[in-house]
C-alpha cells in the first residue's frame, strides 16, 4: 500500500505538471486525425475530371510554377490518380515560406493557391509538434510531456489495479447513477484503462520524432545493433564537358518511372535546387501511407542512379526490417495503417487523453476541498468542546 501510496503521489505531481500540454497535443491529434478526409470533402480544387489526353510533365509545370509565384524556389510536383490534382509544392526555410498550388493537369489551368502559414491544419499540426512556439521551445516541451505522459499510463495502470476480486468488477464500467464525483472518477480510470495500449503506442511512435536518442535506440533494438544512418540527399557531379542538348532531364526520368510503376497512385517528382542536387523522383501504390514510398535519386546530367543508404531509399527486398518499421511510424501514429477504422481508434482514443488531465484535475480538486472541508469541521468540533457556552450564545 505503500508503494501504491508514492505512485499515486507521483501520478499525481506529474499530471498536474504536464495535463495542459497533454490536453493540447491530444486535442491537436483529435482533430488532425481525419485530415485527408475533411479536406478532400471540403475542397473541391482537389479534383479534376479525368481526360483521355497525357498530362503535363514536370518541365511544364515548373514553367507554370515559375510565372504562378516568380522568386520562390518550387520543391517539388505531385501526380495523383483517380482524377486529381497536380500540386506543385514551393518551400524554403530562411526565409520560410510554403505554399501549395494546385494545378489541372491537363490544361495546365491554376485551381488554387494555398498559403500554408494560413492553412487550418497546418496550424493544428504546429500546435500538435510545438505548441504554436518557436520549435528550440516548443518541441522540447512536447517532447518531455509526452515522455512524462507514458509514465502517468503506467502508475495510472498500478492506480487502477483492484485490491481484490470483490472490486474488480467496478474498475470495467462507470456507474452512471451515482453522483457527478463518482462518474468522473469512473470515466478517468475506466476510459484510461481502456486506451492503454492504444495511447501508449501513440506516445511511443511520437517519442521517436520527439529525442533523437529515443529513434536511435528503436531503431539499434530491432536491428540487432545496428545504427540508423541519418537522412542525406545525394550529389550531382558536375560534368566537365557541355551536356548534350535533349529533352529535359526531370522529364525523361519521370516518363522512365511511369512505364516501371504503372500501379503507382502517387508520383512526386523534386525538382534539382543547385548545380550539385541530385533528381528524387518518390512513387507509393497505396495514397493512403506512406510506408510503403519508393525514393530513388538520380544524377541530374548523367541520369545515372544514386544508390542512398538512408531511411528513405528504394522499397524493394533490400529495405530491412528495422527501416519498415522506422517507415512505419507515421503511419501507426496517425492510425492510416489500418485505413478509417485505424483512424477512428485514434480519434477516439486521443479524445480520450484529452479528457484525462481534465477529470484527473478535478479529483483532485474534490479531494482537496474536501479535505479543507474536513479540517473546519474539525477545527468546529474542537472548538465546541473547549467552550460550548460561548459559541452557542453567539
Amino acid at each position: 500500500m505503500n508503494v501504491k501510496k508514492a505512485v499515486g503521489k507521483i501520478h499525481l505531481w506529474l499530471g498536474l505538471a504536464s495535463g495542459l500540454v497533454v490536453f493540447i497535443v491530444a486535442v491537436t491529434g483529435c482533430l488532425y486525425a481525419f485530415k485527408t478526409e475533411i479536406e478532400d470533402l471540403t475542397q473541391s480544387y482537389r479534383y479534376v475530371p479525368t481526360e483521355a489526353r497525357p498530362v503535363l510533365s514536370p518541365s511544364q509545370m515548373q514553367a507554370i510554377a515559375h510565372q504562378l509565384l516568380p522568386g520562390k524556389s518550387l520543391h517539388s510536383v505531385t501526380y495523383r490518380t483517380g482524377g486529381r490534382a497536380a500540386i506543385l509544392s514551393y518551400y524554403h526555410y530562411e526565409p520560410t515560406y510554403y505554399y501549395l498550388a494546385y494545378v489541372n493537369p491537363y490544361s495546365g489551368k491554376v485551381l488554387h493557391v494555398q498559403d500554408m502559414s494560413h492553412d487550418f491544419f497546418y496550424q493544428v499540426l504546429q500546435g500538435h509538434y510545438y505548441l504554436w512556439l518557436p520549435p528550440a521551445i516548443g518541441q522540447p516541451i512536447v517532447a518531455s510531456s509526452t515522455l512524462i505522459f507514458v509514465v502517468l499510463l503506467l502508475s495510472g495502470m498500478v492506480l487502477w489495479w483492484p485490491k481484490n476480486r470483490a472490486a474488480r468488477k467496478q474498475r470495467f464500467s462507470v456507474k452512471w447513477q451515482a453522483s457527478w464525483k463518482r462518474r468522473n472518477y469512473d470515466l478517468h480510470n475506466v476510459l484510461g484503462f481502456y486506451v492503454t495500449s492504444v495511447l501508449l503506442l501513440l506516445a511511443f511512435t511520437g517519442l521517436v520524432w520527439g529525442f533523437q536518442w529515443f529513434a536511435r535506440s528503436v531503431y539499434w533494438l530491432t536491428s540487432g545493433g545496428e545504427s540508423q544512418v541519418a537522412y542525406y540527399e545525394p550529389t550531382s557531379i558536375i560534368p566537365k564537358q557541355p551536356v548534350a542538348p535533349g529533352a529535359p532531364v526531370v522529364d525523361r526520368l519521370w516518363y522512365q518511372t511511369t512505364i516501371h510503376t504503372p500501379m503507382a497512385e502517387t508520383v512526386e517528382v523534386h525538382y534539382p535546387e543547385t548545380a550539385t542536387s541530385s533528381i528524387a523522383i518518390s512513387t507509393n501504390p497505396d495514397a493512403s501511407t506512406f510506408w510503403k514510398g519508393d525514393h530513388r535519386y538520380y544524377d541530374q546530367y548523367t541520369l545515372k542512379e544514386i544508390p542512398v543508404k538512408h531511411l528513405y531509399n528504394r522499397f524493394d527486398e533490400t529495405l530491412t526490417i528495422a527501416d519498415k518499421i522506422a517507415r512505419l511510424n507515421y503511419d501507426v501514429h496517425v492510425g492510416a495503417i489500418l485505413g478509417l477504422p485505424g483512424k477512428i481508434i485514434a480519434f477516439l482514443a486521443s479524445l480520450i487523453a484529452a479528457s484525462l488531465p481534465v477529470t484527473g484535475f478535478l479529483i483532485w480538486w474534490g479531494r482537496r476541498h474536501k479535505k479543507a472541508k474536513r479540517t473546519l469541521l474539525t477545527k468546529k468540533s474542537v472548538q465546541l468542546k473547549a467552550f460550548p457556552n460561548v459559541l452557542v450564545q453567539r
